[in-house]
């Protein structure tokens, strides 16, 4: 197995091109697994530590460009205002070893249903940027996932950045496992409260994280977004019920499809109250 290590984007996005079979590397917490039980066995990996242009994040016109190797303990500590729900997110995964070393991008590339992040991308409206040497495109986050750890990259491409709204309303991320981090999520849901308009998430619970669009219907139509008061606990629970329906869970050795519906209306029940207490207060409620 050769190690390729590029210095720039340029010189990885070359050798991507001469190498399609090579896979990418940067914290290496889902990569190093595989190798490691040899449930994979590439005829290279390309090393993208070195990449500068992977670490870095900028805003510009309210949105947040998020480079792809920016690992989870920098979402924690630089977005945690801007992108409340990636940050939600991202202190839910693993230990701090883990968190210090894994990317969202990272994350995207394994695109496990499971991944703690993809929901909070969905729910969001982030859009993916991937590149190669014939140029760069954006994907909508919901084309990107097609399959179970399958995604939409071509061959000679690699994931760059993501865009996400920045401040965009409140948002809220949940998950149940046996333990708040370091495991693998039963199900997990993201919400984004936004302009009138919703966005809900479910991961863990299909062939791949999705977006679960009648829940949202139902939400922006019912919400009376300009009053001061709470919810019903009808409206809520409706909600709950649209989310869990869109779910196509199985029984496996974490939960069975039948607790995974139900944990997600939990989720989207709870997660509902806190982004709406804090959209009629204008504080933020801690998930």
């Amino acid at each position: 197995m050769e190690f390729l290590r590029p210095a720039t984007l340029e010189e990885a996005l070359a050798l991507k091109a001469a190498r399609p079979g090579a896979v990418p590397i940067a914290g290496g917490t889902d990569v190093m697994v595989e190798l490691n039980f040899d449930h994979r066995r590439p005829e290279a990996l390309l090393d993208l530590t070195t990449v500068g242009e992977l670490t870095e994040w900028s805003t510009s016109d309210g949105t947040v460009r998020l480079g792809a190797g920016v690992p989870y303990s920098r979402v924690i500590a630089e977005l945690g205002d801007s992108v409340p729900a990636l940050a939600m997110a991202s202190r839910t995964v693993g230990s701090p070893q883990i968190r210090n070393r894994g990317t969202v991008g990272g994350n995207l590339g394994a695109a496990s249903p499971a991944g703690d992040t993809h929901p909070v991308l969905l729910a969001l409206g982030a859009r993916v940027e991937v590149a190669s040497v014939r140029g760069t495109r954006l994907l909508r986050a919901e084309e990107f996932y097609v399959g179970v750890k399958r995604h939409a990259l071509e061959p000679d491409e690699l994931i760059t950045a993501v865009h996400l709204p920045e401040h965009a309303g409140p948002q809220q991320f949940a998950k149940v496992g046996t333990r708040n981090a370091m495991v693998i999520a039963v199900c997990s849901f993201a919400l984004s409260l936004r302009d009138g308009t919703v966005g809900a998430a479910i991961g863990s619970a299909a062939p791949t994280p999705r977006r679960a669009r009648e829940a949202e219907d139902f939400l922006a139509a019912e919400l009376p977004w300009t009053s001061p008061e709470p919810l019903p606990d009808s409206l809520k629970r409706r909600f709950g019920d649209l989310v869990g329906a869109a779910a196509q869970p199985i029984d496996d050795v974490r939960g069975s499809a039948a607790y995974r519906k139900h944990a997600l209306g939990v989720l989207a029940r709870r997660t509902l109250t806190w982004a709406w207490d804090e959209h009629r207060t204008g504080e933020r409620a801690c998930a």
